[in-house]
């Protein structure tokens, strides 16, 4: 039974997509800059670089950019509060944006005429089927007084007209109304401000005096696969069935909020686009996983070939895929991140940025556990990555040997403490002096955790364990 992903080659690369978007900006008058460091510069208010506006934030308030009102850039993030959504088709916590701002130059109708256009040019772009392209837009606020954003649907409707595709409007204003009402054949989607509307505080009500912020329109591919009725009874663009994938958002910032609680249009409207490179080069190969696209397939070989003889006995074939599939997607995410922290210079701690790192690999040794791949395989996938990026981020190839030591010294001191978290446990589970409910309480559970690093799961793989073994004797 053969139940691991192939191997498989795909027309287009990450670094096609990435160097074709940069190119048709630059064309279009856009400034390439760099990507800024994983780790912010001069801002002790959050761990790392989150998305490509991050280290934008005062051109984006109105201090002018050295290379002018047009730049477009691909920019490393992480974002450490998707760690425990990786596990399904879309989901990473290391990955690239593509960005292009406008700041105070072009608004919606450019912006959004050109991302449809790099989306659907098979001569710039990537070429995707329009038809396969839908689009949310911001519905309006009632409490805060702010209008439905017309401007970008009259916009859209414009432009899937030009492709000979209906563009019916449809107004669903809460994922939980979507799922109930689904799509109705509607192309664009009108959604409230929980999802259409951007600030640093969130919806209009919560942004405080002077702050800027507006409505956005976000476009997602859709992958055709079966909807699933366990994430609502109808499918829409923001179902978590993994149907449609978001690959672009543009905000439009242009509004500040005044001391009386209204908005004011700002003198300068400025244009944030985002969009994952990752998910971007998926559709463009038409596959609904990420974790198959080109920079993750000799880490998956790799990562195949460990597991090639390993099955779990104790549960069917489909949870036996299901769980694999999960396992070895955050195997590849987290080594992936870690390799690219390694190479800025991040070390596991117990303290801030090399606390999230560590977590990643102590989760990565887990699953790699799991699947019977064992954790020496991360030395071989940590290769691959800096193979798969040596042209454009060759810190990794430079720093291989350091980032390979790195991962090794970590699975080596959280392998002893493994081994010593689970000689407690079992010594504890062999005290007859208790019942085994009382063994397993959540402050004995808490105290494995705190004092030994022991996770939740392992404790209670380490219960069943010892519930089979009494069963036999």
């Amino acid at each position: 039974m053969n139940l691991r992903p192939c191997a498989i080659f795909f027309e287009m690369t990450v670094s096609e997509v990435r160097q074709r978007y940069l190119d048709f900006f630059e064309k279009r008058g856009h400034t390439v800059i760099p990507s800024a460091p994983i780790v912010p510069e001069n801002d002790p208010t959050t761990l790392f670089t989150s998305s490509g506006m991050q280290p934008l934030v005062p051109y984006l308030l109105g201090q002018p950019h050295p290379e002018g009102s047009r730049i477009v850039n691909a920019q490393k993030c992480f974002r450490a509060e998707d760690i425990e959504e990786v596990g399904d088709n879309r989901h990473t916590t290391f990955f690239e944006m593509l960005g292009n701002w406008s700041l105070g130059d072009y608004f919606k109708k450019e912006q959004l005429a050109w991302f449809f256009e790099f989306m659907t040019s098979k001569e710039e772009g990537l070429g995707l089927d329009p038809r396969r392209l839908y689009v949310t837009v911001f519905n309006g606020d009632t409490e805060s007084n702010m209008s439905a954003d017309t401007a970008s649907v009259e916009i859209w409707e414009k432009l899937f007209s030009e492709k000979n595709i209906d563009a019916k409007y449809i107004e669903l204003d809460t994922e939980e109304n979507a799922a109930e009402v689904g799509m109705q054949q509607g192309r664009i989607f009108a959604y409230g401000a929980k999802k259409n509307w951007w600030s640093r505080a969130g919806i209009p009500t919560k942004m405080p005096a002077g702050e800027i912020g507006g409505p956005d329109s976000e476009v997602f591919y859709d992958f055709g696969t079966p909807h699933d009725t366990k994430f609502g009874k109808e499918c829409h663009p923001n179902c978590d069935c993994g149907r449609f994938v978001e690959i672009g958002n543009s905000v439009f910032m242009q509004f500040i909020k005044q001391k009386d609680g209204t908005f004011a249009e700002l003198p300068k409207k400025n244009v944030d686009f985002g969009g994952g490179l990752e998910r971007l080069t998926a559709a463009a190969n038409h596959n609904p996983d990420i974790f198959s696209i080109d920079v993750f397939n000799d880490a998956r070989m790799e990562t195949n070939e460990k597991t090639k003889l390993f099955e779990r006995k104790n549960i069917s074939p489909q949870e036996y895929a299901e769980e694999f599939t999960e396992a070895y997607r955050i195997v590849l995410d987290h080594i992936r991140a870690a390799t690219f922290m390694l190479a800025s210079n991040i070390t596991p701690s117990n303290t801030e940025q090399g606390y999230v790192l560590r977590r990643l690999i102590r989760r990565a040794f887990l699953k790699s556990r799991r699947i019977g791949a064992g954790e020496k395989i991360f030395v071989d996938i940590a290769a691959t990555y800096a193979k798969a990026y040596k042209n454009t981020y060759p810190r990794l190839t430079q720093n291989l040997e350091k980032i390979q030591n790195e991962l090794c010294k970590e699975n080596e001191q959280f392998s002893k403490t493994l081994a010593k978290a689970i000689k407690g446990l079992w010594k504890l589970f062999n005290d007859d002096s208790k019942d085994l409910s009382e063994k397993m309480n959540g402050q004995i559970l808490f105290k494995f955790f705190t004092t030994e690093g022991f996770p939740p799961e392992l404790i209670l793989e380490q219960y069943n364990n010892y519930r089979k073994q009494e069963k036999l004797s």
